[in-house]
């Protein structure tokens, strides 16, 4: 019985891996350099199929591997060539849009130095963008572009110096028009420059702006958590002795000369209610109570007091993706009368229930990717109930995409011409 039983999980398994590479088309020899590659690097390369190739010159190591493919490999394995050379190129087509992956090299952890690096699961990672059929929404065009600009503000708080993106409008600068404000936060792992850069935030506004799509509104995006160390609004990390070893209590990378990358969590965000990156549980110092602080009582009066914004409710929105929807959930809740539009981008839900009492949104709006199937699922019966309880509400589906920036590209593209109407 056992034998058999062996024989079978082994038929399933070669069986599972032969019909894979059945279903998937054979890539065609149209590869092109990457969007984000490096200037003058020609990998990783990705073709009109979403097929991606990758080079990777390691004479000295025995195996590469890249954390980003299909097959059930853990990723793409490259194989070895005689001059020393990995090449290899993913199983099968990858979702439009922009991805994250690293090379694991013998063992250790380690960036593709063929494309830019991008802050996601708490380091820099490699990158790679996926042609999709709809992206001249984000594309950058010969239209008036606005500015974003880093600034710094005091967070008593947190003791420290905190920093923020923040996008004007095209023509900011020359008038004395006042603007309504977007809160937009990142994901888990990331910070304030990935909405920008990963998700092309200020190119959709640009375009849309441009298009008469919307009305041209400032965006603010800061740094979402307050228990990271090395950065502004984190407690500091500590010195490493002469000689560079780790000091007493801090945690060595596990691997590679960038370290091991800390691990997504389930659905990419802080996860269930009450539950914060690293395990710290809200309304702890270092939780979504430590980050409501930090938003309410001091970049909200910073924005106010140094950008001509429309300081009110009717004009102030807040919206994010993954643990940014986590927190904008929270922050919306407990503080109803400070926003007047929510928008939750693959980061739960709103009901009715907790709703009851509070001051009620002027717009809500929830999103997710078609292959985030429980979210996705679930957003017509969510519609319905707060349709029912008289709520305004707006939900959409990304088709073909799952928890990813192209996903959250086309939830602001469909959230922003919703904002600040009234």
């Amino acid at each position: 019985m056992k034998l058999k039983s062996s024989v079978l999980v082994l038929a399933t398994t070669f069986c599972s891996a032969v019909c894979f590479a059945q279903t998937q088309p054979t890539p065609l020899e149209d590869f092109k350099p990457s969007l984000f590659n490096q200037p003058f690097q020609d990998y990783p390369q990705v073709n009109s199929q979403g097929y991606v190739r990758f080079r990777i010159v390691a004479p000295q190591s025995d195996s590469v591997r890249v954390t980003l493919g299909l097959g059930g490999q853990g990723g793409t394995r490259l194989t070895k060539g005689a001059d020393g050379v990995f090449t290899g190129t993913t199983a099968g087509p990858m979702d439009e849009g922009f991805h994250y992956y690293h090379l694991v090299i013998d063992g250790g952890i380690f960036n593709d130095p063929g494309t830019a690096n991008f802050y996601g699961s708490q380091r820099w990672e490699s990158g790679v963008e996926i042609p999709a059929r709809d992206q001249d929404f984000y594309a950058l065009k010969d239209v008036p572009h606005g500015h974003v600009q880093q600034i710094l503000f005091p967070s008593k708080s947190t003791n420290t110096s905190r920093v923020a993106n923040v996008y004007t409008p095209p023509g900011y600068e020359k008038g004395n028009t006042k603007y309504p404000v977007l809160y937009l936060q990142h994901g888990w792992g990331e910070n304030e420059t990935s909405w920008a850069i990963q998700g092309k935030a200020n190119l959709i506004m640009d375009n849309m702006i441009a298009e008469g799509r919307i009305k041209p509104f400032i965006v603010v995006m800061t740094y979402g958590m307050t228990n990271t160390g090395g950065r502004p609004g984190g407690a500091p990390r500590p010195a490493a002795p002469a000689g560079g070893a780790p000091a007493a209590g801090a945690t060595p990378p596990t691997a590679g000369a960038a370290g091991a990358p800390a691990p997504r969590p389930a659905g990419g965000g802080m996860g269930a209610p009450g539950v914060v990156p690293n395990g710290v549980t809200a309304g702890e110092p270092t939780g979504v109570g430590a980050f409501q602080t930090v938003l309410l009582d001091e970049l909200i009066p910073y924005v106010d007091s140094h950008f001509r914004t429309m300081a009110n409710r009717n004009n102030r929105a807040m919206a994010g993706l993954s643990m940014g929807g986590f927190e904008t959930h929270t922050i919306t809740l407990a503080k109803p009368d400070v926003f007047g539009y929510w928008g939750l981008l693959s980061g739960g839900n709103y009901n009715p229930t907790e709703l009851q009492g509070k001051t009620k949104p002027k717009h809500i709006f929830i999103s997710y990717g078609s292959k985030e199937t429980n979210g996705a699922n679930a957003l017509p019966k969510v519609e319905a109930d707060l349709k029912a309880a008289g709520y305004n509400v707006t939900t959409y589906v990304s088709q073909g995409t799952a928890h990813e920036f192209q996903t959250w590209r086309r939830s602001l593209y469909v959230l922003a011409p919703m904002l600040f109407k009234d």
